[in-house]
């Protein structure tokens, strides 16, 4: 679970509420520093979409709460899979497939293609869901709003070949990203 700044950005200029105001809200021992200094630049980051220091499932509710919004209203829920080995320009053909459409049609076109990623984004999905099950968003209204196959770490290996030569073989590793929004 995590934020999504454009809607948390527009909720907070909606409530009128200041930085500062939140920054209260989401004081913690590790995010008091010197009168609050450490809180309201943490906010300020989650606003403008930077994820640095990490906002804690704790923070969002206490933020949800301060706005008088529901959980699902601000964030996102996402699902990362790292490590999936295949290269990323074949993970990408099944989600960018997936991008945009509703879960249930996801889940399905997921679920009935042929390829071997399909099942590593099959996964990541269902564990964004999860994530969503827990923070009690209506599944009926999930749509998959990013879903990214990004280079991980290559393997290189080496197959000999005549005259005592050999080839360089990469492995590719792909880092799948699954991130699902509750529409209304």
């Amino acid at each position: 679970m995590r934020i999504e700044s454009k809607r948390f950005k527009k909720l907070v200029q909606a409530r009128g509420m200041t930085v500062e105001q939140l920054a209260s809200v989401v004081a913690r021992p590790g995010l008091k520093g010197r009168d609050n200094r450490d809180a309201v630049s943490a906010v300020g980051n989650w606003m403008a979409g930077r994820d640095q220091p990490k906002c804690k499932p704790g923070d969002i509710r206490k933020l949800a709460g301060a706005l008088g919004v529901e959980l699902h209203q601000i964030v996102k829920f996402q699902a990362d899979f790292f490590f999936h080995r295949g290269s990323p320009r074949k993970v990408g053909l099944i989600v960018d497939m997936i991008r945009g459409k509703k879960y249930e049609t996801a889940l399905n076109l997921v679920t009935f293609t042929p390829r071997r990623a399909a099942v590593d984004v099959r996964t990541a999905l269902q564990a964004a869901l999860a994530d969503a099950e827990a923070a009690n968003a209506d599944l009926s209204k999930l749509v998959v709003v990013e879903s990214s196959a990004d280079d991980g770490p290559r393997m290189k290996r080496f197959q000999p070949k005549d005259r005592g030569r050999a080839h360089r073989i990469l492995k590719r590793m792909t880092h799948i990203k699954v991130s699902l929004v509750q529409k209304d």
